[in-house]
């Protein structure tokens, strides 16, 4: 069974289970994008395949995995070429783990077609995949001794709710979907409130905690002890005060692992530790993930995840 600060980690920084096809704000999304996408490629059309006089001709083809890992982006790439005109089955669904050489979706349709959509298509599954092959990756190692911290992703995203969708698939939580779905105190919000961070995050958290109803958490970065003390302190005390538990986060941000331990340790020795969850964020890589994990913070956020994604080898073959 999760423990309760377990349970409300994912409460606010796990979203990723409302982006899927049937939600009409990420559909449209993935139309954009794609639309977008294929515009840019076909602006003058298929130069290759008019100099070739190729034939408009049914063929079939297969999307196949030349890496292992776990895939993601299926559901769009098939809704993509389906309303193009392409009939596709599936091989393989989102999330699963994949091996080299597999056939993860059958296409059927104009091979003029299939050729011009072929690298936006593959573009979706290849960047989504990479993203939840690295999730999936960064957890593991997070998790190895026992370690409760949960990887999740930043806003530092190329295609928005589509990366959040790929982070989800790969197990790792979404943090906010957008600036509407919670409240994200940062350093730069504080500067505007009063000169050091001490005196700001006190003045911020009480502003923000009448709206917490319209917000999945309330969350707001610190870089020193002396501010993470003084805002847990006005979390504890607004919590006193209400009659539900609601997600309040601490953000340790650009802070050593040896740092943040010390924190922790403080935290508890104050009884502040349950009144808030903890975000480790800033410089987090493959390298140093499992020294943050060991300090016992609830979140690991990864910027790179997003920003920095290595595409999964992934082609289409016609035959």
């Amino acid at each position: 069974m999760k423990s309760k600060r377990a349970q409300r980690t994912e409460q606010a920084l796990f979203l990723g289970g409302a982006l899927t096809l049937e939600n009409p704000r990420y559909r449209g999304t993935v139309r954009a994008l794609t639309e977008q996408l294929l515009q840019g490629d076909l602006t003058q059309g298929d130069l290759t395949a008019k100099a070739l006089r190729l034939r408009e001709r049914v063929v079939q083809a297969a999307v196949i995995s030349r890496a292992g890992g776990i895939v993601a982006g299926l559901d769009e790439f098939a809704l993509f070429v389906r309303e193009r005109g392409i009939e596709v089955s599936f091989e393989k669904r989102d999330g699963e783990v994949i091996q080299p050489d597999e056939e993860l979706l059958r296409l059927d349709g104009s091979q003029t077609t299939l050729l011009a959509l072929e690298r936006v298509g593959l573009n979706l599954v290849q960047r989504m995949s990479g993203i939840a092959t690295a999730a999936r990756c960064l957890q593991e190692r997070a998790s190895r001794g026992g370690a409760a911290g949960r990887v999740v992703g930043t806003r530092k995203t190329s295609w928005g709710l589509l990366d959040k969708r790929a982070l989800h698939l790969g197990g790792a939580g979404t943090h906010r979907l957008g600036l509407d779905d919670a409240i994200l105190i940062k350093n730069n919000h504080l500067a505007l409130l009063a000169s050091s961070e001490e005196a700001a995050a006190p003045i911020a958290i009480e502003r923000a905690w009448n709206s917490r109803a319209e917000s999945a958490f309330i969350e707001v970065e610190v870089r020193g002890e002396s501010a993470a003390r003084a805002a847990a302190e006005t979390f504890r005390r607004l919590q006193g005060q209400a009659s539900e538990q609601y997600p309040c986060l601490l953000m340790l941000d650009n802070m050593t692992p040896d740092r943040i331990s010390g924190i922790i340790r403080t935290l508890r020795e104050e009884d502040l530790w349950n009144c808030i969850l903890i975000e480790a964020s800033g410089g987090i890589s493959e390298a140093n993930i499992e020294a943050y994990a060991a300090t016992g913070v609830d979140a690991i956020s990864i910027g790179a995840l997003t920003h920095s994604a290595r595409a999964l080898d992934i082609c289409l073959r016609i035959s």
